[in-house]
């Protein structure tokens, strides 16, 4: 078992099984989001100001970057975004993108040690995108599919998953340095895709002793009450051994479960941080009441 460490200029974060799970925030992404998109294209960076620092007061542990615009210059816009982004906010980032060009723009200007997402095991992505992993002393995410597209059998996943990891050895990048995504499947469409996850994930950690995350709202696409089922699906995913997710810090019901599994697993030292956020205040003027009671009571024993 191995962790992952990534860091910004001033801050260090570790993704591994023995630490609190790690929140990787997904908003700052134009894709179906068209007034996003519109902003950043012109050069409107407001939106991105807002979300990063909005997903890092709701507990986000690293954010998620990406600049996906059709027909616009990609490489200069995940670029921009990134450096406004680390004089915001001090926690790590993964830089996102399907474009080399663009991953190298914002690998060029990061500061400190960047989650890359992502490579896959097609033997084309592996020889592009591992090589400027190692230059530029990154991590990466490795997502489970290849040449054959991605499997619904979970063993094939896997298979997928371990060579990635072995071909990043190929480059110098140790596994510590490989945070796999084993493609969680909508569970409305596959029925098992539930179990199917969770045995994965606990191969992943078991046999290969890798770090995981993945795209949690997956699990629930095209079902309602999405955010109840993403909480249910995080918790059994963090038991199972799965240690970061790219999900949005701003919905409360998977941020209670998140924090919840948190102690349940022992990574939540004396229910802290449990404690900090959902302790109530006492009312107003409640404990001098209190006070007041007693003194009375004992007045009244007295006489």
């Amino acid at each position: 078992m191995v962790d992952t460490v990534v860091s910004s200029a001033t801050k260090e974060i570790v993704i591994g099984f023995d630490q609190p799970f790690c929140v990787i925030g997904e908003r700052i992404n134009p894709t179906g989001r068209k007034l996003l998109a519109a902003e950043m294209a012109a050069g409107d960076y407001s939106r991105v100001e807002a979300d990063a620092l909005a997903q890092v007061a709701a507990g986000a542990t690293m954010l998620d970057v990406n600049a996906g615009i059709p027909m616009a210059d990609e490489p200069a816009i995940l670029a921009q975004s990134i450096k406004l982004v680390q004089s915001l906010t001090d926690v790590p980032l993964s830089i996102d993108s399907s474009i080399v060009a663009a991953l190298e723009a914002g690998l060029a200007v990061y500061q400190g040690k960047a989650l890359v997402n992502s490579v896959t095991g097609e033997e084309e992505r592996l020889e592009v995108v591992l090589p400027l992993v190692k230059k530029y002393g990154a991590a990466v995410v490795a997502i489970s599919n290849d040449e054959t597209g991605i499997s619904e059998d979970p063993d094939v996943r896997y298979e997928v998953a371990k060579k990635i990891v072995e071909r990043a050895a190929d480059f110098g990048i140790p596994r510590s340095d490989v945070v796999v995504d084993p493609l969680v499947m909508p569970v409305g469409a596959l029925n098992l895709a539930g179990i199917s996850a969770m045995r994965l994930i606990r191969r992943l950690r078991e046999e290969l002793g890798v770090n995981t995350t993945c795209g949690a709202s997956n699990i629930s696409f095209g079902l309602p009450n999405r955010h109840g089922l993403n909480a249910a699906f995080l918790t059994m995913a963090i038991a199972s051994g799965m240690t970061s997710a790219i999900m949005n810090p701003l919905r409360d019901e998977e941020m209670q479960a998140i924090m919840g599994a948190n102690v349940m697993m022992g990574h939540d030292p004396e229910c802290r941080r449990w404690i900090r956020k959902y302790r109530e205040p006492a009312a107003e003027g409640a404990d001098l009441g209190a006070r007041g009671g007693r003194e009375r009571r004992r007045q009244r024993a007295a006489g």
